[in-house]
């Protein structure tokens, strides 16, 4: 077998040891520390021996975890900083290592834990001292002051790095703010193209069937008696669909054209269309009649008035068949808003069989409805047919001023 290659992932334990640059500023603090050893200390104090020596080492080594276990740093000094003054090695030499210990504490946080600690900690070196050196218990007090300002500046060090945390991390959630933004437009943008397409080829593709099957009827029922007329008739109109096809599929997908329409959005269909629709409808032998009170409405609204309708249309022409009767009404509902309602009789006789899976008009029309503001109820009638009611707001505007009311 071969050699067995061991992959070592790091774990949480390496993450709270201390790193080189933490045992670097531990041996400098120490360094810099050793000629206040050799001061002149008065009191009997003396320079450390060896056992001195070892409990300053220790003490300045022990900064190195100051990052990650502030707290235990500082019970650590206090007992062997209190075995090193008990043996009344020089005092001073150790009060580098107690204010770094005292900052890296108060920049650890939080705030409540320093006011704790430091007074304590003042009191019980002071206790301490006085037992041993009444002299240097006073010279203590005499220093608390640059104790306090070590304590000071590492909360203020600690509220600096949070407030630039804090506006990093506001920066932060901006940007993904903006790019969740950018991702929603684009998703609506994509499902208004998809509703958009899925009216427009429906509806014309329901009617191109529709006139193909009147041509072919005309041919196969009595071939003796051609009516070229009637197969001229249905042929042309064949034609005109598929040139308005074409033409809104062209104004659709001009959406995807920023360069020549810089708002990125294609002329939108609207109110005075309505009749375009009915006329299509009735080349597909259904019978429609068209009732529009409201005059105006904002470009969305009229383009979901249209959309609608033109939904409504293609289904009663495909499940009623081409003899239906369709009543389309748009009248005004309130002073806010329009009322549309396309209702058909259904089929005469037999509805004609459903083939193939449900679609996604009746989906894409809750949702055309939702983006305005406005409500829709669609659902079979009881003395059959079927029957779309939307009531919308006339602007956006206004759905705003009705939900504040």
């Amino acid at each position: 077998m071969g050699d067995v290659l061991r992959i070592k992932l790091p774990s949480r334990n390496d993450e709270r040891r201390p790193t080189p640059r933490d045992w670097l500023l531990a041996a400098g603090v120490g360094v810099a520390s050793i000629p206040l050893a050799f001061v002149a200390q008065g009191d009997n104090a003396h320079t450390p021996d060896v056992l001195g020596w070892t409990l300053f080492a220790l003490s300045a080594l022990t900064l190195a975890w100051r990052r990650y276990f502030p707290m235990g740093v500082l019970v650590a000094l206090i007992v062997l900083e209190g075995t090193y003054h008990r043996l009344n090695n020089a005092h001073s030499a150790l009060i580098p290592v107690t204010m770094v210990a005292i900052y890296s504490l108060a920049v650890a946080g939080p705030r409540r834990r320093t006011l704790t600690v430091l007074p304590t900690l003042l009191g019980l070196s002071v206790i301490m001292l006085l037992s041993v050196n009444p002299h240097q218990g006073v010279e203590l007090l005499r220093i608390s002051g640059w104790i306090m300002a070590c304590a000071l500046t590492g909360e203020a060090v600690r509220v600096h790095r949070n407030y630039i945390g804090a506006i990093v991390e506001r920066a932060e959630r901006a940007e993904r703010t903006r790019e969740e933004e950018a991702a929603r437009r684009v998703a609506e943008e994509r499902l208004r193209i998809a509703r958009d397409l899925h009216d427009l080829l429906a509806h014309s593709i329901t009617l191109i069937g529709v006139q193909t099957s009147v041509a072919s009827h005309v041919l196969t029922v009595d071939p003796d008696r051609l009516d070229r007329a009637a197969i001229s008739k249905a042929l042309d109109e064949i034609s005109e669909t598929c040139r308005t096809a074409r033409g809104e599929l062209r104004s659709t997908l001009e959406v995807l054209r920023e360069a020549e329409l810089p708002d990125g959005r294609g002329p939108l269909p609207g109110l005075d269309g309505l009749s375009d629709l009915a006329d299509s409808a009735r080349t597909a032998g259904a019978h429609v009649t068209l009732d529009v009170q409201v005059a105006d409405a904002q470009a969305a609204v009229g383009a979901a008035v249209y959309r609608l309708v033109q939904e409504a249309l293609t289904n009663a022409v495909r499940h009623a068949g081409p003899g239906v009767k369709v009543a389309v009404r748009v009248v005004p509902e309130g002073a806010w808003g329009l009322r549309l309602s396309v209702e058909d009789d259904g089929p005469e006789g037999a509805a004609p069989a459903r083939t193939g899976t449900p679609g996604y008009g009746l989906v894409g029309m809750r949702e055309r409805v939702r983006s305005v503001g406005g409500t829709l109820d669609a659902a079979p009638r009881e003395t059959g047919g079927f029957a779309v009611t939307a009531v919308l707001p006339l602007g956006l505007a206004a759905a705003g001023e009705r939900s504040e009311g």
